[in-house]
């Protein structure tokens, strides 16, 4: 069973507030930096203690009110931006990286992340071509000009959130970015993003996950354009290996903190095996069908007609990379050209 216990951050998320910031463990702090707008509201930044200041385990929505939110909790922990030394990235999207580079500007502090995610970041340097490129992709997933313009935004959108900057370090698999003595090992967890990486605290028994293991629901897993080929297959083995950790509470990039990691990941298994399921009955019901059908087709949390924007590409992400994952295992088969018709094999 996983245990809530974020009790005071579940309580603020059914009542659709901002958590207090929190000290989980002596040195360590959670702060939730908002993220207005959007259904996921706000992330958590954890703070670690240094003999000689601070570190933070993601930065935060690269936005003003997120900015005061992150120096304001800093500030209830004891100290100040200047006091932050590294920003460990768990993964480039922009409500965990994004504020990372205005961080170093203001302190000196590095910024760590997985090589893959590095290379993902310099892949979005040119808002223009970004836009572009997954103006292109929905395209081929079998959307129109209509969801092109509703789905992926303006170039200015993507210059605001994508202006992403460069690591300062790369952190590989099995590193301890913080030195040996703070106990804190990186552990490669691709499928969110191909270079997400947790953090395990290993003195502390703890699992700082970012978006890899959450406790309500599961990681939009999609292939992308920059993603790698199977990123579904790629997560089903990262919950392989993160499962065996001596792990006693998870700390998530959102919601809340959870205990019960072997019973979450089983869950998330469940959850991708009953999703395959129901995609090959979809396919076998409407052959030839593009990846854009399918995903009209699917079950979600909500009506597909209140699945909208940016949530609606990732829906579509998530669709195909079930279907690529199927293909793979050669249950369903792709047919050729621009864009994407799927039947059974």
């Amino acid at each position: 069973m996983v245990e809530v216990t974020g009790t005071v951050q579940r309580t603020a998320w059914q009542r659709r507030e901002l958590p207090p910031v929190e000290q989980v463990r002596p040195g360590l702090w959670s702060i939730p930096v908002p993220m207005t707008g959007s259904p996921l509201r706000y992330v958590l930044v954890y703070a670690l203690a240094l003999p000689d200041g601070v570190a933070l385990v993601d930065a935060g929505w690269p936005a003003d009110d997120a900015w005061a939110a992150l120096v304001d909790g800093l500030a209830s922990c004891g100290y100040a931006l200047t006091d932050v030394r590294a920003v460990l990235v768990t993964h480039w999207h922009a409500d965990h990286h994004g504020l990372a580079g205005a961080v170093r500007e203001a302190s000196g502090a590095w910024i760590g992340m997985h090589a893959l995610d590095a290379a993902a970041v310099k892949g979005r340097s040119d808002p223009g071509e970004f836009v572009a490129t997954i103006s292109a992709w929905v395209r081929e997933r079998g959307g129109t000009d209509t969801d092109v313009a509703e789905t992926v935004g303006s170039v200015d959108d993507a210059r605001a959130r994508r202006a992403l900057v460069d690591p300062d370090r790369l952190i590989d698999d099995g590193d301890r970015p913080l030195g040996a003595a703070a106990g804190v090992r990186a552990v490669w967890t691709p499928g969110h993003t191909a270079g997400h990486l947790c953090f395990h605290d290993e003195q502390r028994r703890l699992l700082l996950a970012g978006d890899h293991v959450l406790p309500r629901i599961s990681p939009n897993i999609t292939l992308h354009p920059g993603q790698t080929a199977d990123p579904l297959g790629d997560f089903l083995g990262s919950l392989t290996r993160t499962g065996d950790l001596p792990v006693d509470e998870v700390l998530p990039a959102h919601e809340y903190r959870f205990a019960g990691l072997p019973d979450r990941i089983a869950a998330l298994r469940a959850h991708h095996a009953d999703r395959l399921a129901e995609l090959t009955r979809v396919v076998a019901a409407a052959p030839d069908a593009t990846t854009w059908e399918i995903a009209e087709r699917l079950t979600w949390s909500r009506p597909w007609a209140q699945v909208q924007g940016m949530m609606r590409r990732a829906a579509v992400g998530e669709t195909y990379a079930h279907l690529a994952h199927l293909a793979r295992s050669g249950a369903l088969r792709r047919a050729g050209g621009e864009v994407d018709h799927w039947s059974i094999a």
